[in-house]
């Protein structure tokens, strides 16, 4: 069996790039915040202005509405899916508890058209494609907001302000 090297065969526009980009932002996160306790109550700074800058094959990423109250959840969100990319579904289905992704997943409805719903395999390329789009979109913001997450806390332990 052929093993990939990341670095060589990894193009900086793959799937695999933009994986590794957001698992060393979360490990990265992971290590830098050693008491995320401190998190809790500290609100999320706005990200509109850094969202939009990130780019996803030369396409802008828009903003996006954040679910999160604190940098706390924040925190607990991307450490979530970086566990869920690294160990997969089976460990959730395991342990019982399920996912934001598993949950938003199971909210989707089957594509419309003309009034019926898509039989399902009729259009594999069509569905994979979108859902590549998606995944690409989705891995760029939460890399951003990991990194994000990152340099805040830094900033604030460095001032002292998330101490109280």
């Amino acid at each position: 069996m052929m093993q990939l090297s990341n670095d060589t065969h990894c193009n900086k526009h793959s799937l695999l790039n933009v994986m590794n980009r957001f698992i060393a932002a979360a490990n990265n996160m992971d290590e830098t915040i050693m008491v995320p306790s401190l998190l809790r109550d500290v609100p999320l700074e706005d990200q509109d202005s850094q969202a939009s800058v990130s780019h996803n094959n030369n396409n802008v990423v828009p903003p996006f509405p954040s679910k999160q109250r604190d940098m706390y959840e924040h925190y607990l969100l991307v450490k979530s899916l970086k566990n869920d990319m690294e160990w997969g579904l089976l460990k959730r289905e395991m342990g019982g508890g399920a996912s934001f992704l598993e949950m938003a997943v199971k909210q989707e409805e089957p594509p419309q058209v003309n009034g019926g719903a898509v039989e399902e395999g009729s259009d594999l390329e069509g569905q994979f494609h979108y859902h590549l789009h998606g995944l690409f979109a989705v891995l760029s913001k939460l890399t951003v907001q990991a990194d994000h997450l990152t340099s805040r806390y830094k900033r604030e332990i460095g001032g002292g302000s998330l101490l109280r």
